[in-house]
């Protein structure tokens, strides 16, 4: 698999070709702004963009609006996001529109290479990763009346790991319980959701946007 890097710090791009080429990806292209990064995408088609939230030359969400272009113009490139503080909003954009490929991590997640790794295969397969802290800010500001009101207090945990995620496997040994009772979770959480009938990855998805959606 291929991939591209947009990140501005030098340092921290070197460190991502490193952990990207232990994955067994070919990082095709470095970059250190948007601009470039549109480029590298457009020449080298990957199967992952590596985006940093904020570089040059405002430093805002440069990083995000490129991502944001990405997903429109390059569908089959997954994208994921690196970010130094938790900015749920460029989250919650990412994830609209097309379901899976897409991730939002802190920076710090890095200095874990083994469950960075996971992550960005993760993504690149078509999956989902978002920071735990980006979870739990979504929930603290979660209000109003939706369909996720229906879900019980265990059933939202088991959300906010899918939202990170996590696998049942994951879920289970985060909460201590069961695989057979992760599985029983969601499959109530789907059917509380009301989300069409689909295969089971694509509606775990689903059920992700939904929790994001409603946190917006």
């Amino acid at each position: 698999m291929r991939a591209v890097i947009a990140e501005d710090s030098v340092l921290l791009r070197i460190g991502l070709v490193k952990v990207l080429e232990m994955a067994g990806f070919e990082v095709a292209a470095e970059t250190g702004d948007a601009e470039a990064l549109l480029a590298a995408v457009a020449e080298h088609r990957p199967d992952l963009a590596l985006v940093d939230v904020r570089m040059p030359p405002g430093f805002t969400d440069e990083g995000v609006r490129a991502a944001l272009m990405i997903r429109q113009e390059w569908p089959g490139t997954a994208v994921l996001l690196l970010s130094q503080f938790v900015e749920e909003r460029y989250a919650a954009d990412l994830l609209t529109g097309r379901v899976g490929g897409v991730g939002y991590l802190l920076k710090q997640r890095v200095a874990d290479v083994e469950e960075f790794i996971e992550a960005v295969k993760r993504v690149a397969a078509g999956g989902t990763a978002l920071d735990p802290q980006v979870v739990s800010q979504l929930l603290l500001r979660r209000g109003g009346v939706d369909p996720l009101e229906r879900l019980t207090p265990r059933e939202r945990e088991v959300l906010a790991l899918m939202a990170e995620g996590r696998s049942n496997a994951g879920i289970a040994a985060g909460l201590v319980i069961s695989e057979s009772a992760v599985a029983k979770h969601i499959n109530n959480i789907l059917a509380k959701l009301d989300l069409p009938q689909a295969d089971g990855d694509h509606r775990r998805v689903l059920a992700v946007l939904r929790f994001l959606d409603g946190a917006s």
